[in-house]
């Protein structure tokens, strides 16, 4: 793929606001308007913009309840868990790590209770040996 520093200041500017006119992208960088389109469909067409996301509210966000679960497991069964782990709704987003944990899963619950069960249902799992979990008290940075 090849990604000029205009198309990476594309994306920054698609990460602030997907829905954002091209009239309006085009401005902000300095191109005219056709110009932007044709490196959107470009993006789009290698597959680097596979898709176009909602970015919830801070207000919204603020009022989830959040945990980094740190994860061991035993061996050779990473795949069978990550299966597991991917059909479990609060699982945001899911993490391969070096040291001492194997996995790091960000959770996202409407409150800490259910949070709580959802740890519960990790160290449930067949294979998971251990967890550790971290609820997020706020987001200092997101970009």
């Amino acid at each position: 793929m090849n990604v000029t520093e205009k198309d990476r200041e594309l994306l920054d500017l698609l990460g602030e606001d997907a829905r954002a006119p091209v009239a309006s992208l085009a401005k902000k960088l300095g191109l005219s308007r056709t110009t932007v389109q044709s490196r959107l469909d470009r993006l789009e067409r290698e597959g680097v913009i596979a898709g176009y996301n909602v970015r919830l509210s801070d207000e919204y966000q603020s009022g989830l309840a959040k945990a980094h679960v740190m994860i061991t497991l035993a061996p050779k069964v990473l795949s069978q868990v990550c299966v597991s782990l991917q059909a479990i709704h609060g699982v945001k987003s899911l993490h391969s790590v070096s040291g001492t944990f194997d996995l790091i899963a960000v959770l996202e619950a409407p409150s800490i209770s259910e949070l709580d069960q959802l740890v519960d249902g990790i160290g449930m799992i067949d294979g998971v040996e251990r967890t550790l979990s971290s609820i997020i008290m706020s987001t200092r940075l997101s970009r």
